[in-house]
């Protein structure tokens, strides 16, 4: 699976390209498909960025993502 770093994350913002990210536990998905995310934010979360501490305040699990395909893995910082 191909390794992106969180700078490479943050361009898929869904405002500098067409693509919206988001990493979830070391995952990226792609959630461009999703109407939901237009834009490059749900609700107060913004995509483009690794929502794991996040997810804690949505009023949904995990299984959100199962929906989404994986695109690749977030670097850890040592990495980068």
């Amino acid at each position: 699976m191909k390794g992106y770093t969180r700078a490479q994350l943050a361009l898929r913002n869904g405002q500098d390209r067409e693509e919206i990210w988001c990493a979830y536990k070391g995952k990226i998905y792609d959630v461009s498909s999703s109407r939901l995310w237009r834009n490059g934010h749900h609700y107060e979360h913004w995509a483009g960025q690794d929502l794991t501490k996040e997810l804690g305040d949505a009023p949904h699990t995990e299984k959100v993502f199962a929906r989404f395909s994986v695109i690749g893995r977030l670097k850890p910082v040592s990495e980068s």
